[in-house]
Formats: C-alpha cells, structure tokens, sequence
C-alpha cells in the first residue's frame, strides 16, 4: 500500500456533482493498493496512521495523534499512486491492483479505521473525483507498507 497522508482543516470530496465524503479537522489519505497487497497491509497502515503524533501539542509540537485529537478521516482511493514514469512519457500502471483485488481491500482499509470509534468518510472507488482540502501545516506524508 503507499498513502499519501495530508494533514487538514476541512476535506470533501464530490462525484458527480454529489459530495460523499466532508470532514473537518484530520486526515485526508490518498490510497494506492499494490496487486501484491491484503488485509495484513490494511491493518498495519489503519494502526499507522491512526497512532501517528502528526498533530500539534500545546508547545507546538508534534507530539499527538489522530487519536488524541479525535479528527476524522477522509479516505479517497488513488490507483495512479502506482504510476511508474521511468520510461517513456506515459504512465504505467501495472503494479497497482486491478479493482477486484483493491476494492475490498479498500473497503476493508476503511472498516479498520473505523475500529477506532472516528468519523470516517470516502470518495466512490474508481469514480472521477473533486477533491478539496485545506492544508494544516502544510503537513503532507507519505506511508507504505
């Protein structure tokens, strides 16, 4: 799995004019599912980035959790994460998992977040997307597994 991590103010995303997913302070995780990825990786990336001290303490440091801060999460699937643009001048995207493989795991991703008792949301897997987001910080990481 690669995710590309974004510490936000507020997120949504909207498909087809219809916004599925508003959060507010929290995480916005862009994810990429590799065609060798399963549940192991989905559990070990929702632990990841629900424990990481990525938010601000009271000394201005990074020093609390997703967790701590009780924030929400805004899950976007992102299979372009896997694009390879060593040669040539079009992507490839071979090692990305075809849908049948990352749309349960995906979902599963999801689910495991929610374990958490946080409010999780998400954009429509595979649909064409409008994302928009406020940066904290800016704050942006990237996590694979």
């Amino acid at each position: 799995m690669r995710i590309v991590i974004q510490r936000v103010n507020r997120a949504s995303v909207t498909v087809d004019g219809r916004k599925t997913g508003s959060i507010g302070k929290g995480l916005l995780l862009l994810v990429g599912i590799h065609h060798t990825d399963s549940e192991e990786q989905c559990i070990w990336c929702a632990e990841k980035i629900s424990n990481l001290r990525i938010f601000e303490d009271d000394e201005g440091k990074m020093n609390r959790s997703l967790l701590d801060v009780k924030g929400d999460v805004l899950v976007v699937s992102q299979f372009t994460l896997y694009g390879n643009t060593r040669k040539g001048t079009r992507p490839s995207f071979v090692e990305a998992a075809p849908p049948e493989i990352a749309e349960p795991l995906y979902d599963f991703f999801i689910e495991r977040l929610k374990m958490n008792d946080r409010k999780v949301e998400s954009g429509i897997f595979g649909a064409m997307m409008d994302v928009e987001l406020v940066n904290d910080g800016p704050v942006t990481l990237i996590l694979e597994k």
